[in-house]
């Protein structure tokens, strides 16, 4: 059990049936009345965003997430394997739970396969990947003018913008928070 007085970013915590991770939180005394918590809280299977109030005292059981590295072997329509690195046993994930980031995972990456209680509910790609360029306009000597970009199609359909200088066939590291590109390889 976890009070809301004792309430740290990225703890989890169980409420009206949900699981829910504190983005951030702070204690706030008043000075008339009684203090509070107010915490910014983001239901991790749905993935909505609240912000709500807590008194100090409320108590909430604490919810334990499993986080497993597992490789991503293939897909069948809507379906995606993925591999456990130590049963080698596949598992099933639905496309609904793998996320928007997940377009610049290839085949063989490792990827952390997130789960409450078994039901697998969000799957996090590596941070950075490096992919080959399969299309894009061609550059030109000189083109080094800086903050210029081009759109590039990438090995896993996914586009992203790459500085003018960039050629199809080069290897580029492409950051899959937000979907940038950051260097040549």
């Amino acid at each position: 059990m976890v009070s809301a007085g004792d309430f740290r970013n990225g703890l989890t915590f169980e409420m009206e049936g949900n699981v829910y991770q504190i983005i951030e939180f702070q204690h706030v005394k008043p000075g008339k009345g009684a203090a509070f918590v107010r915490a910014k809280i983001r239901n991790v299977m749905a993935g909505s965003v609240v912000e709500r109030t807590f008194n100090p005292s409320e108590k909430f059981p604490t919810a334990y997430i499993e986080r497993k590295d597992m490789e991503y072997s293939y897909n069948d329509g809507n379906i995606y394997y993925f591999m456990d690195q130590e049963s080698y046993e596949l598992v099933p994930i639905d496309a609904e739970v793998l996320g928007e980031n997940f377009r610049f995972v290839k085949e063989n990456e490792l990827c952390k396969v997130l789960s409450y209680k078994g039901s697998v509910f969000g799957v996090e790609p590596p941070t950075t990947v490096v992919l080959e360029i399969t299309k894009t306009d061609p550059g030109f000597k000189g083109d080094t003018a800086t903050n210029t970009t081009k759109p590039a199609i990438l090995e896993t359909g996914a586009e992203i913008k790459v500085p003018l200088f960039i050629d199809e066939g080069e290897r580029v590291v492409v950051d899959t928070r937000t979907g940038e590109y950051l260097s040549r390889e």
